[in-house]
C-alpha cells in the first residue's frame, strides 16, 4: 500500500469516489457561516493584523487549552509576553497535539491561508511567523480578503440584546456584498443566578432599550424591543448557549415576585430559578416564531469550572467541559408547549455530550411535522465534538435516525478568521463517508445525485432553511448539479 502524503489533495478521501465527490461538488461551494463568534468591529472596519498570533492566538482558548496541558504557562497563553514569545510557545506545543484537531486545523490554515505547507515545530516556528505575518500586513489578508479567500457567502454574528450593532448598520450603508448579520444571543438576560451581576447587565440593557426595568413587564418590554431592533436590521436568527432547556410550570404571579426578588438584589432559589429562565426561554421562542427566525439552543457545556482561573481571567478563557445533563425530558416539554399553540419555529438543536447523539437525532423528530423540510434540526458537531470522530458520530446518528439530505451542514462556531478550513474539513469527511459506502455497495453508484446531496448539505439547505434566496443571484446559480 501507498504511504500518502500528509495533507495532500486527497486528504481524509479515502475512495476514488470520495475524491470525485469532494473535487467535483464539495470544494468549490460557497460558506454559509451561520455561526461564528467573529467581531463585527473588525469586519467593518477591513482590519488587518500585525502578526500571526494576532491572528491565530488571541482569544483562541482551544490552543490556550493545548499549551497549558503543555506546561506552558499563563504568562505565554493570556499573559505578558510578547506576541512571538507567544507564538513560540506554540509551535513547540503543535508537535505534541498530534491526533488532536488543532494538528490538522493549524497546519491546513497555514496551507489554505498562506500557502505554507512545512510543519510547524520549533524549528520552522521563525520562518512560518515571518512568512505569514508579513503576508497578514497586505490587503490580501485583510479580513474580508481573508473571508473572501474562503468563499463565504454570508456570516452570522454572535450579538447581546444590549448590543447597538452599529457596526452591522455601517456594514449594511457601506453596501458591503459580503452579508454580515447579527444573531440574538439572550443568555445575559436570563441569567439571573448571581443578581449583582445581572442587576449590572439589566442596567445596559435598559440603556439600550431606553426603558426603565422595574418590573418582569418591564423586562419582557426591554427585549421585545431589543428583538424588534435586531430584526430591523437583518436578523432572523437568535442562539442560547444554555446547560441544558428549562421546561418549568410557572404562573405570571410567581414569575412576577422572582423577577421582583432578584431585582432587589437577592439570590433565587434554585426551583424559582428554572421557573424564571423557563418563562423567559418560552417567550422569546414564541417572538423568535412571531418573526419567522430560526432558533439555535446549543446544550451541554459545563461552564468555567476553574473557580480561581474565572476569578483571573473571566468566562470564555478555556476552562469548560463537557456536561452530564438530563436532556430529554425537558426539551421534549419546552418544544411540545410551542408545538400545541403553533409556534414552534424553525429549530436547531446542538448536543455536547456524546453519549446524547441518538438522544437529539430521534427527538427533532417528534416535531418535524411536514411543514417545511427538516424544520427541527439536529445541529452539526460542536465545540469538543468538532473533530474527526464527533463528525462521524454526529452524522451517523442523523442519518440513521432521520434525513442526512435535509441537513444544513456545516458552521465555524469560531472567533478567528483563519478558521474557515472547518467547512472542507467537514466536506472531506461528509464525501468520505458518502463515497466509502458507495464502492462498498451500500448506496447506489450514482455520484451526480449522491454530489447533488452533498452540494446541498454544504449550502443549498441552509440558503433555503434559513430563507437566505437572495444568495441565489450572486453565488448560487450553476453550481447546483
Amino acid at each position: 500500500m501507498t504511504k500518502k502524503k500528509f495533507l495532500d489533495e486527497h486528504f481524509l478521501l479515502n475512495t476514488t469516489t470520495a475524491q470525485r465527490l469532494y473535487h467535483e461538488f464539495a470544494k468549490e461551494m460557497p460558506i454559509i457561516d451561520y455561526h461564528c463568534h467573529l467581531p463585527p468591529a473588525q469586519i467593518a472596519a477591513d482590519a488587518s493584523f500585525e502578526n500571526l498570533t494576532q491572528a491565530w492566538l488571541y482569544g483562541d482558548h482551544y490552543k490556550w487549552r493545548a499549551m497549558r496541558t503543555n506546561g506552558i504557562h499563563e504568562s505565554y497563553c493570556t499573559g505578558d509576553k510578547n506576541d512571538y514569545e507567544k507564538f513560540e510557545k506554540w509551535a513547540a506545543t503543535v508537535p505534541y497535539t498530534l491526533r488532536n484537531p488543532l494538528y490538522h486545523w493549524t497546519h491546513l490554515e497555514l496551507q489554505r491561508y498562506f500557502d505554507i505547507n512545512e510543519v510547524l515545530n520549533p524549528t520552522s516556528a521563525r520562518r512560518i511567523y515571518n512568512t505569514a505575518s508579513e503576508m497578514l500586513q497586505q490587503p490580501s489578508h485583510s479580513v474580508r480578503s481573508l473571508l473572501s479567500r474562503m468563499n463565504v457567502a454570508l456570516v452570522c454574528t454572535t450579538d447581546d440584546p444590549a448590543d447597538n450593532l452599529e457596526h452591522h448598520i455601517s456594514m449594511k450603508q457601506e453596501g458591503y456584498d459580503t452579508p454580515i448579520l447579527p444573531a440574538f444571543r439572550p443568555d445575559a438576560s436570563m441569567n439571573a443566578d448571581d443578581p449583582v451581576a445581572y442587576n449590572k447587565y439589566l442596567g445596559r440593557l435598559e440603556q439600550a432599550a431606553n426603558i426603565s426595568i422595574a418590573s418582569y413587564d418591564d423586562l419582557l418590554q426591554a427585549l421585545k424591543s431589543r428583538h424588534d431592533f435586531f430584526a430591523a436590521q437583518g436578523c432572523s436568527v437568535s442562539d442560547h448557549g444554555i446547560e441544558e432547556i428549562h421546561a418549568e410550570e410557572f404562573t405570571a404571579v410567581e414569575i412576577n415576585e422572582i423577577f421582583r426578588t432578584v431585582r432587589a438584589g437577592k439570590q433565587l432559589e434554585p426551583l424559582a430559578l428554572r421557573k424564571f429562565k423557563s418563562a423567559l426561554l418560552l417567550q422569546l421562542a414564541e417572538w423568535d416564531w412571531e418573526k419567522g427566525w430560526v432558533q439555535q439552543y446549543h446544550l451541554g457545556a459545563l461552564r468555567n469550572n476553574n473557580s480561581r482561573m474565572m476569578r483571573i481571567l473571566g468566562p470564555d478563557t478555556g476552562w469548560d467541559s463537557i456536561g452530564d445533563f438530563s436532556q430529554a425530558r425537558a426539551l421534549a416539554k419546552f418544544l411540545d408547549r410551542l408545538d400545541s399553540q403553533d409556534k414552534l419555529a424553525k429549530t436547531i438543536l446542538y448536543n455536547l455530550n456524546p453519549a446524547d447523539n441518538e438522544l437529539l437525532a430521534t427527538m427533532i423528530g417528534n416535531f418535524n411535522d411536514g411543514s417545511v423540510a427538516g424544520k427541527v434540526q439536529f445541529g452539526s458537531a460542536w465545540w469538543f465534538l468538532d473533530q474527526k470522530d464527533g463528525m462521524r458520530k454526529q452524522l451517523d446518528a442523523l442519518s440513521n435516525m432521520s434525513l442526512l439530505s435535509r441537513f444544513v451542514g456545516m458552521l465555524t462556531d469560531s472567533r478567528s478568521f483563519l478558521s474557515f478550513p472547518r467547512h472542507e474539513y467537514f466536506r472531506r469527511l461528509l464525501c468520505d463517508l458518502l463515497g466509502s459506502e458507495i464502492e462498498n455497495g451500500e448506496l447506489p453508484d450514482d455520484v451526480n445525485w449522491v454530489g447533488k446531496v452533498v452540494q446541498d448539505i454544504c449550502f443549498h439547505n441552509a440558503r433555503q432553511y434559513f430563507n437566505w434566496q437572495h444568495l441565489d443571484k450572486k453565488v448560487a446559480a450553476g453550481l447546483s448539479v
